[in-house]
C-alpha cells in the first residue's frame, strides 16, 4: 500500500471516507487497494487498513453517517459492560439521515427512549438498555441479561423497574416483568444465571450465591449453596478447566470443601440445557439428605 494512504489513515483513528482518499489517489487506485485486501470496506464510503473492532466501527459509522451514532440493544450493552451475547452487529438509533440497515448494521426507532453518556458515546439509558435487550431473548438469558446489569453497577433494581414501566405494552415486557424481581447481581456468568432459573423453576429452595466457606486458614467463594443442608453447587464451563495446573487447583479446592463435610455438586452445560429436571432432581436428593456440614457453624 501506497505509505501515505497507510499514515492518512492512521491519523484519523483507523478509518477514512471515499471523499478524504480521492484527495490522494484516483478512484482506479481506491479499487485496486480494496480488490487486493490493502483496504477494507468498512461500512459504504468508510474504509480501513485492518478490519476495526466494534469500537473502531462505530467511530467508522460516525463518519459514514456523518455524525455521531448513538448505540442502543447490544452495542449499548457492550459499552455498558454487560453484554451476555456477544452478537458482532452494530445497533444504533435511527440518525434522522438516510441511513439503511445492512449486513453488520441495525437501526432503530426507539422515540423517547432515555440517552446517557459512556465512553464518550451516547447510548440508550444502561437499564432502558438491559430491558430492551431482554425483551428480545429466551428467559435464561433474558436472567442473564438482567443480572449481568445489575453487577456491572450502571443501574439498580429500582432503575430496572422503572424501564419496564416505561416500555409497558412493547413485545416481551411482561416475560421481563416477570423475570425482574429474580435478577441478582451477585451472579457471575450467563451460564450461572442460566443454572438458577432452571433451579428456581424447579422449585428448589433458594441458594445463597457466591457464599463464602471458611476453613481453619483459607476460605473459598461457590457459585450456590444452601448452607443448612451443606450442599453447594458450582458451574463448571469449559475455561474453568482452562489447564492442568486449574484443574489441580480446582480439585484441591473441592477437596478442601468437602474435607469440612460438603456435599460439592458440579454442574455443566448440558445438565443445565439439556437434562434441567435431572440437575433438580440430583440437587433435591442431596439438600434432602442429613449432614455433619449443617450441624456445625455456618461460615
Amino acid at each position: 500500500m501506497y505509505r501515505c494512504i497507510a499514515e492518512f489513515i492512521a491519523g484519523r483513528s483507523g478509518h477514512a471516507t471515499t471523499a478524504d482518499l480521492l484527495t490522494l489517489i484516483t478512484r482506479a487506485q481506491l479499487d485496486h487497494l480494496v480488490k487486493t485486501g490493502e483496504l477494507i470496506r468498512v461500512w459504504h464510503g468508510v474504509y480501513g487498513t485492518a478490519a476495526p473492532d466494534r469500537w473502531g466501527r462505530l467511530a467508522a459509522l460516525d463518519a459514514h453517517i456523518g455524525q455521531p451514532a448513538v448505540a442502543c440493544m447490544g452495542t449499548a450493552a457492550a459499552l455498558y459492560g454487560f453484554d451476555t451475547e456477544g452478537r458482532t452487529a452494530v445497533h444504533i438509533l435511527d440518525p434522522g439521515v438516510r441511513v439503511r440497515p445492512t449486513v453488520g448494521l441495525m437501526v432503530h426507532q426507539r422515540l423517547g427512549a432515555p440517552l446517557q453518556r459512556v465512553q464518550g458515546r451516547l447510548a440508550t439509558a444502561p437499564a432502558w438498555t438491559a430491558v430492551e435487550v431482554a425483551r428480545t431473548l429466551t428467559r435464561p438469558r433474558a436472567l442473564a441479561t438482567l443480572d449481568a446489569a445489575l453487577r456491572s453497577g450502571w443501574c439498580t433494581r429500582a432503575d430496572l423497574d422503572t424501564a419496564i414501566d416505561e416500555q409497558k405494552g412493547r413485545r416481551g415486557i411482561v416475560a421481563v416483568r416477570a423475570l425482574a424481581p429474580l435478577a441478582d447481581g451477585r451472579a457471575e456468568s450467563a451460564m450461572e444465571s442460566e443454572a438458577r432459573l432452571v433451579m428456581i423453576d424447579g422449585g428448589l429452595p433458594r441458594a445463597e450465591l457466591q457464599f463464602v466457606i471458611t476453613g481453619s486458614d483459607q476460605s473459598w467463594r461457590v457459585d450456590f449453596a444452601w448452607p443448612h443442608h451443606g450442599v453447594v453447587a458450582e458451574y463448571e464451563s469449559v475455561e474453568w478447566h482452562a489447564g492442568p495446573l486449574q484443574m489441580v487447583r480446582d480439585k484441591v479446592r473441592f477437596a478442601a470443601i468437602q474435607q469440612l463435610g460438603w456435599t460439592v455438586i458440579p454442574i455443566v452445560a448440558s445438565d443445565v440445557r439439556v437434562h434441567p429436571r435431572r440437575l433438580v432432581d440430583r440437587i433435591d436428593e442431596h439438600l434432602s439428605r442429613p449432614t455433619s456440614a449443617s450441624r456445625r457453624e455456618l461460615a
